[in-house]
């Protein structure tokens, strides 16, 4: 049995979602940013989440987002699936889209903890030995410069989407601070700072390498097929849980134990016949689905 996923109302999360076999079917192009903000957009406005950044590469996404109305399930099958369904319909392909795990959200305890995920996704491109800076990447990228500023405007796209159809005309995309920080500027400046540093340690351990960067012409001269030559380390861990301090850790994975303890007594006695079972809180889809009872925080 899959160890259910725990939603609570207010969680911050680092998001990750990866291209089905490694493929560059989110490779920069004026149509995929197109297609990816509007529709992220879309999706934020209409489950009520909360976008601190976002970084978007070619084989895999990364958000930065907190959920206040413990809505991340339907959030997220609303995104990939219309990123999905979009972009391949651009591609004239037909094809899985994703990898066939779900996606990877890991919740975030601290304030120290959201400034470093952060900062990690708006390094990824620099780390990834793509652009020697986050914001010379040509695919979505947020600056920090964005977190509290003006939203971000993304126009229904030409493609596949129907001027007729249900779907917005446009779209606006507001950055915030996550909860914790006194204000859009404190975020803000130690998300810069926590940035300046990891690209400063990536550009030293590229030219440490003897590696240069593969730099904007190559990466728009990928074919969405293509994939990286380089084998990526199988992955054997999927964490639910983000904390630099170790006791903080330990308290969070506890308490995610215990709410996986409790899912699973309540899913044996269900399964039994004892239809007044009680989940524990956090409970998502079989409260969703089949409005199983659960208990209040």
């Amino acid at each position: 049995m899959t160890a259910p996923r725990q939603v609570l109302p207010g969680t911050t999360y680092l998001v990750t979602r990866r291209c089905a076999q490694r493929q560059f079917l989110l490779r920069p192009s004026r149509t995929i940013n197109a297609i990816f903000l509007y529709v992220l957009a879309v999706a934020a406005e209409r489950f009520g989440v909360q976008i601190h950044a976002f970084c978007v590469l070619s084989n895999h996404f990364h958000l930065v987002l907190t959920d206040p109305l413990a809505r991340l399930p339907a959030f997220e099958q609303f995104l990939d699936s219309l990123v999905a369904r979009a972009i391949n319909s651009h591609l004239g392909r037909w094809e899985a889209f994703w990898a066939p795990s779900s996606y990877s959200a890991v919740a975030l305890t601290s304030p120290a903890d959201i400034v470093e995920k952060t900062a990690y996704v708006l390094a990824n491109p620099v780390a990834a030995g793509l652009v020697g800076r986050g914001r010379d990447w040509p695919g979505l990228w947020s600056g920090p410069e964005h977190i509290g500023g003006a939203p971000l405007r993304a126009p229904r796209p030409d493609t596949f989407f129907s001027a007729t159809g249900s779907m917005p005309a446009a779209a606006e995309l507001a950055l915030s601070s996550p909860p914790g920080f006194d204000s859009h500027e404190t975020f803000r400046e130690q998300v810069s700072t926590a940035l300046a540093a990891l690209e400063h340690r990536a550009r030293r351990a590229t030219e440490g390498a003897r590696r240069t960067f593969v730099g904007v012409a190559r990466v728009l001269a990928q074919k969405p097929w293509n994939r990286p030559v380089r084998a990526e380390p199988r992955r054997n861990l999927n964490p639910r849980v983000a904390a630099h301090d170790k006791w903080k850790r330990i308290e969070t994975l506890m308490r995610l134990a215990a709410f996986v303890a409790r899912y699973r007594a309540a899913w044996q006695a269900r399964r039994a016949g004892d239809g007044s079972a009680v989940f524990p809180p956090g409970t998502y889809l079989l409260r969703i689905a089949h409005g199983v009872p659960c208990a209040t925080m």
